[in-house]
């Protein structure tokens, strides 16, 4: 009984389903399709797509810095910024806020493995990270999952007054990070181009920042160049469709009580707190 049931899961629907999604990402994520992609989106051309996009997003144009006929690609309208004070953020010191409007996709723990679990799949922190030092301080923590899609708001701002101990950059290519790339893609979290930063509080808290890149287009851009962090201040931007994922340390942070997961969120809305330190 245990044999065929490993034949049908080998040979079954969701296997098969898994490996028709890998194949096609891996035909439509070549060096020319992205470049070709890329192209487009930078073009004048693609500013015919901009009415469009926004439509069928649903794309709250009011709160966009210019006006949408000022936007002469896809490009530069996918990396918009906000007029001022159309986020407000939570000022206090011990309240971590989103960095950015997402999808919050999971919540969980970094298990003792280095290992955590989102939608079914596992994926190595050591291998998101790639480096051992840093990993070993979230070992026992807590990990949060902030989804991107091309409706959001695509420029990322800091959870947190601090200073930005180490900044670096892994990975090569980029493969979906939606519902569907963190079930059936293969290490997406852990394995796309990706940014991280780890930035430490004036309470000698440490959160770790891993800006995933998606499909198609790896860019990251760091629009931030000093060392020390306002709580709400833009750090970078993503060019396309994106994940940040968050660590906290073990006992260091106190998850707010969401409704349900996913659950969506705006930059500067409240997502956890620092414990305060036992005298």
């Amino acid at each position: 009984m245990n044999v065929g049931k490993e034949k049908f899961h080998f040979w079954g629907i969701v296997p098969l389903k898994e490996a028709i999604y890998r194949l096609l990402i891996e035909l439509t994520n070549g060096k020319w399709s992205s470049y070709l992609i890329k192209k487009f989106v930078q073009s004048n051309w693609s500013g015919h797509c901009i009415p469009p996009f926004s439509k069928f997003y649903n794309i709250n144009i009011h709160e966009m810095e210019k006006d949408i006929k000022d936007y002469k690609s896809l490009h530069e309208f996918f990396i918009r910024k906000l007029k001022d004070n159309a986020r407000e953020i939570e000022s206090s010191f011990e309240k971590i806020i989103s960095p950015v409007d997402a999808i919050i996709e999971d919540i969980g723990n970094v298990q003792k493995n280095r290992m955590i679990t989102v939608k079914g799949k596992s994926y190595s922190i050591l291998d998101m990270l790639g480096d051992e030092q840093v990993v070993n301080k979230y070992i026992d923590g807590h990990y949060m999952i902030l989804y991107l899609s091309p409706s959001h708001y695509h420029r990322i701002h800091s959870p947190v007054f601090g200073e930005i101990t180490k900044q670096w950059t892994l990975g090569s290519k980029s493969y979906p990070v939606n519902k569907y790339g963190l079930k059936w893609g293969k290490d997406t979290l852990s394995k796309n181009y990706r940014t991280v930063t780890e930035i430490q509080t004036k309470s000698n808290d440490y959160i770790c920042m891993v800006k995933v890149g998606a499909m198609f287009i790896n860019s990251i851009v760091i629009s931030h160049r000093e060392q020390q962090l306002v709580k709400g201040e833009e750090m970078a931007y993503f060019s396309f469709g994106s994940t940040v994922v968050l660590l906290f340390e073990k006992d260091k942070f106190k998850q707010r009580k969401f409704p349900s997961i996913p659950y969506q969120v705006k930059i500067g809305e409240v997502i956890g707190e620092f414990k305060q330190k036992e005298n």
